[in-house]
């Protein structure tokens, strides 16, 4: 017996009393875990989900919703943006006029998006205990792959309605037969060695602007 044959063995064992036509969501599972760790205003949860997200090394700021179009104006220039990969759901008015808008096409290659200098997209949900953003490939996220190709990644949250406690909050308010993206800081990895590479499969440079009625 091989050790396929074993954990083949092992998983039709555990499965003996189920019923064939029984479905993953038929059998109630138990959920009475904690959900979060404590309970925080809204300010607390809004200054815990950045200083995680800066423990990531994602570079954090802070303005009201009016401000966001300038703040996202002063971070394209500071990068030397000029063109910017867009979902089709990005308010028009967030962008600067000077920068080119580029749509979200289907029919664009790795190449192409690769060739864009930043991307800038919202997020459905934020979680402040894990400093986590999660992309659903909502109207104002695009694709998966836009914010997984360009090197530069600006994301909108938008607080206090956007970032939760803890990941089984978040998990309640997505769903599960959508496509999602979970962002823990700018893409990195590291070697047995533990030499730090940024990059390798996503944004080196991810910068997150949290807007809240009081900056």
């Amino acid at each position: 017996m091989n050790s396929r044959d074993v954990v083949l063995g092992r998983v039709r064992r555990a499965l003996a009393d189920v019923p064939r036509d029984e479905g993953p969501q038929e059998a109630a599972v138990p959920r009475d875990y904690w959900t979060t760790h404590a309970e925080r205003s809204d300010a607390q949860r809004l200054d815990l989900l950045a200083e995680n997200l800066a423990d990531y090394r994602a570079l954090v700021h802070r303005c009201t919703p009016a401000r966001l179009p300038a703040t996202i104006a002063e971070l394209l220039s500071a990068r030397g943006a000029r063109s910017v990969v867009a979902p089709p759901g990005l308010p028009a008015g967030w962008l600067p006029g000077e920068v080119e808008r580029v749509a979200d096409d289907p029919s664009m290659s790795p190449r192409e998006l690769d060739a864009l200098d930043s991307v800038v997209t919202c997020c459905a949900v934020a979680v402040a205990e894990t400093g986590t953003i999660v992309l659903d490939a909502g109207e104002d996220q695009g694709r998966r792959r836009i914010s997984l190709v360009p090197d530069h990644h600006i994301c909108v949250v938008r607080a206090p309605e956007q970032i939760v406690d803890s990941v089984p909050q978040a998990l309640g308010r997505l769903d599960p037969a959508r496509p999602q993206t979970w962002i823990s800081g700018p893409s990195a990895t590291s070697d047995i060695e533990l030499d730090r590479v940024e990059g390798v499969h996503g944004p080196r440079t991810l910068e997150v602007i949290i807007t809240a009625p009081g900056g």
